[in-house]
Formats: C-alpha cells, structure tokens, sequence
C-alpha cells in the first residue's frame, strides 16, 4: 500500500449534474479496461447516487447506452443486505430496477451477493464466486477494473460500519458483518479487495455528508470511527465525485471544478 493517497474531488452543482459525471466517468473507465484486457469487471454499491447513474446508463436516448459495450462487462456488488433479490431494500433490486432490466447483459455477466442466504454462507458463496470469476489461488485478490462507493453520514462505505468486525477482516475476499446499530447482517467486499481495485472511486451528495466527509479526508486516522479511511487503494489514487452540498467543509476547488488532497500514513 503506497504511503501517500493523492486523492481529486470534482464538484458539481446538484445531485443531477453529479450523476451525469458519475455516468461520464464510468463509461470512460469501462471503455479503457476493455480496450486495455478485453472486458471491464466492476463493482457497484446501493444508493440513490448510482441509481441516477445507473438509469443514465440504461436510457437509450442518452449516449453513455451506446458507447457501452455491453457483452464485454461483467457486475459484481460491493455489498448486500440481508435481504431477497425482490426485496425493496435489495441493492440487486435496485440494479436490475435502474440498469439490468433494461441493458442487453446475459444472466452470467451479473454475479449477484445472494442476501437470502445465511450471512456467512452468502459471504462465502461470494467469496467461491469471486476465486472462481478471477481464476484466483491461494492468498490472491481478485482486481476489480472499477469499484463504485458511497459514504454514510456515519463515515461507513461498502458494509464496513464504525466498530464491526469486518473492519479487522484482512484474509477473506467477502465477510458477514453483523451492524449492531442497524440490528442487522451486511454480506460486503473486505477493504483489501477494494483497494486492489485498478480505479476507486465515490459518489456522495449530500447536506448531511459534509461534515462526516471533511474529517474522513482531512482529519486523523480514525478508521474504528471512520471506515471510509481505510480506502487507499493501491494506485495511490483516490477519486470523489461530489455535489456541493457534501463538499461545503472540503477545500475550494480550482477553476477546473476540481479539489486536490494528500494523505499520508
């Protein structure tokens, strides 16, 4: 793990503006993984952010549809609930709601969590899925071409929430993590497998973020409280796409948009 995170944060004026660039900048990193190994594998996580972007996708009308080539990508999740694929609060539901109804993707490019299962069955069906997808061995980690995140105004990502046991979790590719504060079960990517990833990046909007988001990128290690600090991935760069609201206690950004942070270990 490089020891300096150079991390950009682009800011746009609304939630809708921050969609459209999310899209944009998701197209383009698909595009380059597929140029570069012939297929793109990405992971993406649940929210209202990815579902706008995920319905900018899926529209025909726009031009992020066309420019995707569809048959060479392959959608994993960065984490589930404990819940079935038709549930309301299934991140898969809203996927397929937003995205995969509507895209010409075969059912062996979509390798959903299976939230119906027992936690740690689902986390280790996932986990045999993943070795399986990568052809990994031994001690590998498979290396997503793009991971989406999201950020609670508790400062979790993925299912990594402040004091849980999968903060710890360092040798699995998938963990059960039980959320006591949500008296529940998330089924989640271990941080080291997200920061493996060739491209990272977040998504967040928000009033509500702000502040949560200022100590994550600007204040002391804290990754018991802030989870979302232990995203550092191993290319020593870090990517955030904001609206304005959630980057109001952040630096100003140039005239580019663009804000620029280091952080170091």
């Amino acid at each position: 793990m490089p020891s300096t995170l150079h991390i950009t944060y682009v800011v746009e004026p609304d939630p809708a503006a921050l969609a459209h660039r999310a899209t944009l900048h998701l197209v383009e990193l698909i595009e380059e993984a597929v140029v570069a190994r012939g297929r793109a594998r990405i992971a993406v996580s649940g929210g209202s952010t990815p579902k706008a972007t995920f319905k900018l996708l899926s529209d025909p009308s726009q031009p992020f549809f066309q420019r995707i080539p569809w048959r060479q990508l392959e959608l994993f999740w960065v984490d589930e609930r404990t819940v079935p694929p038709n549930d309301p609060d299934s991140n898969f539901r809203m996927t397929r709601e937003a995205l995969l109804d509507h895209v010409p993707m075969r059912p062996e490019q979509i390798h959903r969590m299976q939230g119906e299962l027992e936690p740690e069955i689902a986390a280790a069906e996932y986990e045999f899925d993943l070795r399986r997808s990568f052809r990994l061995e031994g001690a590998e980690a498979p290396r997503f071409d793009v991971v989406v995140l999201g950020m609670g105004d508790d400062g979790h990502t993925a299912s990594l929430f402040p004091h849980t046991e999968a903060i710890h979790e360092m040798g699995r590719l998938v963990a059960a993590n039980h959320v006591p504060q949500k008296d529940t079960w998330r089924i989640t990517l271990t941080w080291p497998v997200i920061n493996h990833a060739r491209e990272v990046f977040f998504l967040i909007a928000g009033t509500d973020k702000a502040a949560v988001l200022n100590k994550v990128l600007t204040g002391p290690t804290d990754v018991e409280t802030l989870p979302s600090q232990l995203i550092w991935p191993a290319s020593g760069i870090l990517t955030l796409i904001l609206d304005q609201a959630a980057a109001a206690q952040l630096p100003p950004t140039g005239a580019d948009g663009k804000g620029h942070l280091e952080r170091t270990r």
